[in-house]
């Protein structure tokens, strides 16, 4: 059944699928990248940094194994190209890292906010979408391309960014490398004990790890389309949601994809995991000062998640899945940024 439609429809309906598990299983575990560096730096809890280290590590397990047994074609992503736009990566990195300490979240966690109800979310997705397309081709992709032009690094390979490929490995050895990392990131995570009987995370992050490789899966392998020249990828939330809001009003001329039906299912997800556990009411901004702070950081997100080309979740577990060095550039980066993010909301005023 599922063969018969189109490769963008079925791409589109299984990222609603999938997104909705998403939502429904990072709402109820409490996943949020920001929350696990708060968590760490000031109440010196490393649980929800455990559950993003063992998401990521199930993540790399099977993204490799996809890449080893299924057909996963890894070099046709976006995370393992031979360009490495190193300039943009840090600085899209860490202004990403400093919106989302500015709006108390990334763009996931907006979404799983708004379907709890939350109407600050629902500003900064506005915000968020506008913002990733205008980096993408409005005006601030003008000083995006200006940027990332002289400050990138010709690898002169496809696949040139994975790190076995850079340590001179072939596909056998990229592939060992992945799941060596994968059993690291696991044995880290694990060896904590509290983290072990804390089931809500722990379960959490096992359902994320699976459910990213589960996007590989449906656009590397199910819905994977040789005449299209799409890079594969799996779930990411900086550009998705502007190519959401650009099809909500262009619908009639565009192909929906699975970032747009990825979106849309985790709105819904989080709605449901919010319901069922009574956490679903309507929240507004507090003030003026809030709505200048979310409006900020959104638009900080939004343009620095294009020029990092990812997010907390599309370069942090999708891209980190590869091995990308990229990947591990950007996301060290958002990690800068969030805590320099952090410092400036909580630790200057302390």
């Amino acid at each position: 059944m599922l063969e018969l439609l189109p490769p963008h429809l079925l791409r589109a309906a299984l990222g609603l699928v999938l997104g909705a598990l998403l939502g429904l299983f990072a709402r109820r575990g409490r996943f949020c990248t920001l929350g696990a560096v708060e968590d760490a730096v000031y109440a010196r809890d490393s649980r929800r940094a455990r559950a993003w280290m063992l998401a990521a590590g199930i993540a790399t397990l099977g993204t490799h194994l996809l890449e080893t047994y299924a057909g996963l074609d890894l070099a046709r992503s976006i995370y393992a190209g031979p360009r490495l736009e190193w300039g943009a990566l840090i600085v899209g990195g860490t202004m990403f890292g400093f919106g989302m300490a500015l709006v108390g979240t990334c763009g996931f966690g907006a979404l799983l906010r708004l379907g709890g109800g939350d109407l600050r979310a629902f500003l900064v997705l506005m915000v968020l979408g506008l913002s990733a397309y205008m980096a993408v081709s409005g005006l601030t992709g003008l000083a995006r391309v200006a940027l990332a032009e002289p400050l990138s690094v010709e690898l002169g390979a496809a696949g040139a960014q994975r790190l076995g490929t850079l340590l001179g490995l072939g596909r056998g050895g990229n592939n060992t490398l992945g799941i060596t990392a994968a059993a690291a990131l696991g044995f880290v995570a694990l060896v904590g004990r509290d983290f072990r009987q804390s089931q809500r995370l722990l379960y959490g992050a096992i359902a994320i790890g699976c459910l990213i490789v589960a996007g590989w899966w449906t656009n590397g392998v199910a819905g994977y389309d040789e005449f299209a020249t799409r890079a594969v990828g799996s779930f990411s939330f900086a550009r998705p949601v502007g190519d959401t809001l650009l099809y909500a009003m262009l619908a009639s001329g565009m192909k929906v994809d699975f970032g747009v039906g990825s979106v849309v299912g985790v709105v819904l997800g989080a709605f449901v995991a919010a319901r069922s556990a009574g956490e679903f009411h309507w929240e507004a901004p507090d003030d003026a000062r809030e709505v200048k702070r979310h409006l900020l950081g959104a638009f900080l997100m939004g343009t620095g998640g294009v020029t990092a080309l990812g997010c907390t979740i599309g370069q942090g577990l999708s891209g980190l899945s590869t091995l990308s060095v990229g990947s591990m550039l950007a996301l060290a980066s958002i990690l800068v940024g969030a805590r320099a993010g952090l410092y400036y909301l909580v630790d200057r005023h302390a």
